[in-house]
Protein backbone atom coordinates (compact mmCIF):
# COMPACT_ATOMS: atom_id res chain seq x y z
CA UNK A 1 0.00 0.00 0.00
CA UNK A 2 2.60 2.49 1.07
CA UNK A 3 4.42 1.88 -2.87
CA UNK A 4 0.91 2.46 -4.14
CA UNK A 5 -0.24 5.86 -1.94
CA UNK A 6 3.08 7.31 -2.90
CA UNK A 7 2.67 6.76 -7.06
CA UNK A 8 -0.80 8.85 -6.30
CA UNK A 9 0.82 11.42 -4.45
CA UNK A 10 3.37 12.03 -7.08
CA UNK A 11 0.75 12.03 -9.78
CA UNK A 12 -1.58 14.48 -7.97
CA UNK A 13 1.81 16.64 -7.66
CA UNK A 14 2.04 16.43 -11.41
CA UNK A 15 -1.35 16.85 -12.14
CA UNK A 16 -2.14 20.07 -9.87
CA UNK A 17 0.95 21.53 -11.80
CA UNK A 18 3.39 21.31 -9.00
CA UNK A 19 7.45 20.69 -10.62
CA UNK A 20 8.60 18.79 -8.36
CA UNK A 21 7.27 16.37 -5.09
CA UNK A 22 9.63 14.68 -2.75
CA UNK A 23 9.01 12.67 0.43
CA UNK A 24 11.11 12.56 3.36
CA UNK A 25 10.20 10.82 6.58
CA UNK A 26 8.38 12.82 9.26
CA UNK A 27 11.29 13.03 12.00
CA UNK A 28 13.35 15.41 14.30
CA UNK A 29 15.33 17.39 12.21
CA UNK A 30 18.80 16.88 14.66
CA UNK A 31 21.14 18.57 12.47
CA UNK A 32 19.09 21.11 12.11
CA UNK A 33 18.97 22.18 15.87
CA UNK A 34 22.07 23.73 16.49
CA UNK A 35 21.94 25.66 13.59
CA UNK A 36 19.04 27.36 14.19
CA UNK A 37 19.80 27.82 17.63
CA UNK A 38 23.49 29.70 16.59
CA UNK A 39 21.37 31.39 14.03
CA UNK A 40 19.14 33.18 16.49
CA UNK A 41 22.06 33.35 19.00
CA UNK A 42 23.32 35.59 16.66
CA UNK A 43 20.49 37.51 16.26
CA UNK A 44 20.40 37.14 11.99
CA UNK A 45 16.52 37.00 12.66
CA UNK A 46 17.02 40.53 13.45
CA UNK A 47 13.14 42.28 14.51
CA UNK A 48 11.56 39.10 13.14
CA UNK A 49 10.33 37.82 16.17
CA UNK A 50 8.21 35.39 14.53
CA UNK A 51 11.07 32.91 13.79
CA UNK A 52 12.17 32.46 17.10
CA UNK A 53 9.02 31.39 18.25
CA UNK A 54 7.83 27.46 18.19
CA UNK A 55 11.70 26.64 18.38
CA UNK A 56 10.30 22.92 18.88
CA UNK A 57 7.76 22.69 16.22
CA UNK A 58 9.96 24.16 13.47
CA UNK A 59 12.52 20.69 14.28
CA UNK A 60 10.09 18.44 14.85
CA UNK A 61 6.89 18.14 12.38
CA UNK A 62 4.91 15.21 14.83
CA UNK A 63 4.37 18.42 17.06
CA UNK A 64 2.54 20.51 14.21
CA UNK A 65 0.59 16.98 13.17
CA UNK A 66 0.13 14.11 15.59
CA UNK A 67 1.73 10.97 14.54
CA UNK A 68 2.59 12.62 11.54
CA UNK A 69 4.52 10.14 9.62
CA UNK A 70 5.46 11.94 6.35
CA UNK A 71 6.25 15.28 4.84
CA UNK A 72 5.77 15.58 0.63
CA UNK A 73 7.70 18.67 0.11
CA UNK A 74 6.75 20.43 -3.44
CA UNK A 75 7.86 23.14 -5.94
CA UNK A 76 5.59 25.02 -7.79
CA UNK A 77 7.74 27.52 -10.37
CA UNK A 78 7.14 31.48 -10.51
CA UNK A 79 9.73 32.87 -12.97
CA UNK A 80 8.20 35.02 -14.78
CA UNK A 81 7.93 35.29 -18.91
CA UNK A 82 10.11 39.12 -18.62
CA UNK A 83 11.51 40.82 -16.02
CA UNK A 84 9.36 43.95 -15.84
CA UNK A 85 12.98 46.21 -15.31
CA UNK A 86 14.62 47.15 -18.40
CA UNK A 87 16.06 50.60 -17.50
CA UNK A 88 19.30 51.41 -15.12
CA UNK A 89 16.49 54.04 -13.03
CA UNK A 90 14.06 51.54 -12.85
CA UNK A 91 12.75 50.63 -9.34
CA UNK A 92 12.17 47.17 -8.90
CA UNK A 93 10.18 44.67 -6.53
CA UNK A 94 10.75 41.02 -6.40
CA UNK A 95 9.60 38.59 -9.03
CA UNK A 96 7.70 36.75 -6.48
CA UNK A 97 5.51 39.65 -5.92
CA UNK A 98 4.55 40.22 -9.90
CA UNK A 99 1.76 38.59 -9.39
CA UNK A 100 -1.26 37.61 -6.93
CA UNK A 101 -0.14 36.77 -3.93
CA UNK A 102 1.36 33.07 -3.50
CA UNK A 103 -0.16 32.25 -0.08
CA UNK A 104 -3.86 32.13 -2.04
CA UNK A 105 -2.96 30.38 -4.92
CA UNK A 106 -0.66 27.30 -3.39
CA UNK A 107 -3.30 27.18 -0.62
CA UNK A 108 -6.13 26.19 -2.73
CA UNK A 109 -4.20 23.54 -4.73
CA UNK A 110 -3.26 21.95 -1.57
CA UNK A 111 -6.79 21.82 -0.41
CA UNK A 112 -7.71 20.68 -3.88
CA UNK A 113 -4.26 18.11 -3.23
CA UNK A 114 -5.48 16.89 0.12
CA UNK A 115 -9.28 16.44 -0.83
CA UNK A 116 -7.88 14.33 -3.74
CA UNK A 117 -5.93 12.68 -1.26
CA UNK A 118 -9.36 11.97 0.67
CA UNK A 119 -10.84 10.55 -1.95
CA UNK A 120 -8.35 7.94 -3.61
CA UNK A 121 -7.02 7.00 -0.27
CA UNK A 122 -9.37 7.09 2.49
CA UNK A 123 -9.49 8.80 5.81
CA UNK A 124 -5.59 10.52 6.11
CA UNK A 125 -4.93 12.70 8.70
CA UNK A 126 -2.73 15.81 7.99
CA UNK A 127 -2.21 19.94 7.18
CA UNK A 128 -1.26 21.78 4.81
CA UNK A 129 1.60 24.67 4.45
CA UNK A 130 3.14 27.37 2.59
CA UNK A 131 5.29 29.32 4.24
CA UNK A 132 2.68 30.38 7.26
CA UNK A 133 3.32 28.39 9.35
CA UNK A 134 6.83 27.16 11.45
CA UNK A 135 8.21 24.50 9.21
CA UNK A 136 11.86 24.29 8.12
CA UNK A 137 10.72 23.99 4.25
CA UNK A 138 14.06 24.30 2.38
CA UNK A 139 15.44 21.70 4.65
CA UNK A 140 12.59 19.28 4.05
CA UNK A 141 12.91 20.03 0.67
CA UNK A 142 16.70 19.10 0.65
CA UNK A 143 15.72 15.69 2.24
CA UNK A 144 13.47 14.83 -0.37
CA UNK A 145 16.27 15.62 -2.84
CA UNK A 146 14.17 18.14 -4.41
CA UNK A 147 17.59 20.07 -4.55
CA UNK A 148 20.08 21.43 -2.30
CA UNK A 149 20.64 24.65 0.06
CA UNK A 150 22.50 26.95 -1.74
CA UNK A 151 25.32 29.50 -0.32
CA UNK A 152 22.55 31.76 -0.89
CA UNK A 153 20.64 29.77 1.77
CA UNK A 154 17.80 29.62 -1.20
CA UNK A 155 16.81 26.11 -2.26
CA UNK A 156 18.62 25.30 -5.57
CA UNK A 157 16.94 22.76 -8.32
CA UNK A 158 19.00 21.26 -11.15
CA UNK A 159 16.16 21.57 -13.62
CA UNK A 160 14.60 25.40 -12.50
CA UNK A 161 16.94 26.95 -10.37
CA UNK A 162 15.25 28.39 -7.34
CA UNK A 163 13.01 30.98 -8.91
CA UNK A 164 10.53 28.55 -6.87
CA UNK A 165 7.92 28.68 -4.18
CA UNK A 166 7.99 25.81 -1.52
CA UNK A 167 4.90 23.69 0.07
CA UNK A 168 4.44 20.80 2.34
CA UNK A 169 1.78 18.36 3.59
CA UNK A 170 2.63 16.80 6.83
CA UNK A 171 0.59 13.50 6.99
CA UNK A 172 -0.16 10.71 9.28
CA UNK A 173 0.29 8.32 6.03
CA UNK A 174 3.66 5.65 5.60
CA UNK A 175 5.24 6.83 2.64
CA UNK A 176 8.22 5.66 0.03
CA UNK A 177 11.05 8.36 0.96
CA UNK A 178 12.81 9.91 -1.83
CA UNK A 179 17.12 10.54 -1.35
CA UNK A 180 18.82 13.62 -0.70
CA UNK A 181 21.32 14.91 -3.99
CA UNK A 182 24.46 15.96 -3.60
CA UNK A 183 25.54 20.20 -3.32
CA UNK A 184 26.16 21.37 -6.60
CA UNK A 185 26.77 24.68 -5.45
CA UNK A 186 31.12 23.81 -6.00
CA UNK A 187 33.30 26.68 -5.44
CA UNK A 188 31.14 29.35 -6.73
CA UNK A 189 30.65 32.11 -4.83
CA UNK A 190 28.92 34.41 -6.64
CA UNK A 191 25.51 35.46 -4.74
CA UNK A 192 28.11 36.34 -2.04
CA UNK A 193 30.24 38.20 -3.68
CA UNK A 194 27.13 39.71 -5.15
CA UNK A 195 25.28 41.08 -2.40
CA UNK A 196 25.34 44.78 -1.89
CA UNK A 197 24.70 44.83 1.65
CA UNK A 198 27.02 41.87 3.08
CA UNK A 199 23.71 39.68 3.91
CA UNK A 200 25.84 36.37 3.34
CA UNK A 201 27.78 36.33 6.10
CA UNK A 202 29.55 33.30 4.92
CA UNK A 203 28.46 30.51 2.74
CA UNK A 204 25.29 28.85 3.63
CA UNK A 205 24.58 31.53 6.42
CA UNK A 206 22.64 34.43 5.49
CA UNK A 207 22.17 37.48 8.18
CA UNK A 208 18.47 37.90 7.82
CA UNK A 209 18.92 41.26 9.50
CA UNK A 210 21.15 42.39 6.69
CA UNK A 211 19.11 41.53 3.58
CA UNK A 212 17.53 44.30 0.97
CA UNK A 213 14.17 42.14 1.87
CA UNK A 214 14.49 42.02 5.07
CA UNK A 215 14.74 45.80 5.14
CA UNK A 216 11.94 46.60 2.83
CA UNK A 217 9.36 44.07 4.26
CA UNK A 218 10.11 42.90 7.33
CA UNK A 219 11.34 45.65 9.02
CA UNK A 220 8.90 48.54 10.27
CA UNK A 221 11.13 50.91 11.86
CA UNK A 222 13.17 53.15 9.61
CA UNK A 223 16.08 51.60 7.13
CA UNK A 224 19.80 52.26 8.67
CA UNK A 225 21.47 54.67 6.95
CA UNK A 226 24.47 53.06 6.70
CA UNK A 227 22.93 50.85 4.34
CA UNK A 228 22.29 53.98 1.87
CA UNK A 229 23.16 53.76 -1.70
CA UNK A 230 23.43 49.79 -1.73
CA UNK A 231 20.25 48.61 -2.59
CA UNK A 232 20.47 49.07 -6.46
CA UNK A 233 16.50 50.11 -6.42
CA UNK A 234 15.53 47.51 -4.66
CA UNK A 235 12.16 48.77 -3.40
CA UNK A 236 10.55 45.56 -2.42
CA UNK A 237 12.59 42.72 -1.85
CA UNK A 238 15.38 41.67 -3.64
CA UNK A 239 16.57 39.19 -6.01
CA UNK A 240 20.24 39.87 -6.69
CA UNK A 241 21.76 36.21 -5.47
CA UNK A 242 19.09 34.38 -7.42
CA UNK A 243 19.63 36.26 -10.52
CA UNK A 244 23.87 36.11 -10.36
CA UNK A 245 22.97 32.09 -9.70
CA UNK A 246 24.24 29.93 -12.42
CA UNK A 247 21.61 27.16 -11.74
CA UNK A 248 19.14 29.95 -12.89
CA UNK A 249 20.19 29.96 -16.43
CA UNK A 250 17.65 26.36 -16.23
CA UNK A 251 14.80 28.79 -15.28
CA UNK A 252 11.64 28.65 -17.23
CA UNK A 253 8.61 30.80 -17.36
CA UNK A 254 5.49 29.95 -15.42
CA UNK A 255 2.63 28.98 -17.18
CA UNK A 256 -0.33 30.50 -14.10
CA UNK A 257 -2.01 33.21 -15.10
CA UNK A 258 -2.70 34.75 -11.44
CA UNK A 259 1.46 35.18 -11.43
CA UNK A 260 1.05 37.81 -14.45
CA UNK A 261 1.88 41.13 -13.28
CA UNK A 262 -1.09 44.00 -13.14
CA UNK A 263 -0.89 45.87 -16.78
CA UNK A 264 -0.29 49.45 -14.90
CA UNK A 265 2.77 47.75 -13.40
CA UNK A 266 4.14 46.23 -16.61
CA UNK A 267 4.40 51.02 -17.39
CA UNK A 268 5.62 52.00 -13.97
CA UNK A 269 9.19 53.89 -14.40
CA UNK A 270 10.66 55.57 -11.18
CA UNK A 271 8.34 59.06 -11.48
CA UNK A 272 5.48 56.67 -11.45
CA UNK A 273 6.48 54.67 -8.05
CA UNK A 274 7.43 58.23 -6.67
CA UNK A 275 3.80 59.79 -7.18
CA UNK A 276 2.34 56.52 -6.20
CA UNK A 277 -1.36 56.59 -5.10
CA UNK A 278 -3.56 54.87 -2.55
CA UNK A 279 -6.03 54.59 -5.62
CA UNK A 280 -3.09 52.96 -7.71
CA UNK A 281 -2.03 51.00 -4.92
CA UNK A 282 -5.09 49.14 -4.46
CA UNK A 283 -5.92 48.71 -7.88
CA UNK A 284 -2.66 47.32 -8.78
CA UNK A 285 -1.91 45.41 -5.62
CA UNK A 286 -5.50 44.13 -4.61
CA UNK A 287 -4.28 40.46 -4.09
CA UNK A 288 -0.57 40.94 -3.92
CA UNK A 289 2.06 40.32 -1.65
CA UNK A 290 3.46 44.07 -1.83
CA UNK A 291 0.40 44.68 0.64
CA UNK A 292 2.17 43.63 3.26
CA UNK A 293 4.45 46.86 3.67
CA UNK A 294 1.25 48.78 3.14
CA UNK A 295 1.29 52.20 0.95
CA UNK A 296 2.84 53.87 3.55
CA UNK A 297 5.90 51.15 3.96
CA UNK A 298 6.29 51.14 0.15
CA UNK A 299 6.31 54.88 0.55
CA UNK A 300 9.55 54.96 2.86
CA UNK A 301 11.57 52.02 0.44
CA UNK A 302 10.92 54.40 -2.66
CA UNK A 303 12.19 57.90 -0.99
CA UNK A 304 15.31 55.49 0.89
CA UNK A 305 16.57 54.50 -2.83
CA UNK A 306 15.57 57.71 -4.67
CA UNK A 307 16.70 59.83 -2.20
Amino acid sequence: MREKHTQIIKETAKKLGFEGCGISKAEFLENEAPRLENWLNQNYHGKMGYMANHFDKRLDPTKLVPDAKSVISLLFNYFPKEELWHEDEDLKISKYAYGKDYHFVIKDKLKTFFQILQEEIGEVNGRVFVDSAPVMEKTWAARSGLGWVGKNSNLITRKIGSFIFLAELILDLELETDCPIPDYCGTCTRCIDACPTDAIVEPYVVNGSKCISYFTIELKDEIPTDTQGKFQNWIFGCDICQDVCPWNRFSKPHQIPDFEPHSKLKTMKSSDWQELTQELFREIFKKSAVKRTKLKGLQQNIRFVTQ
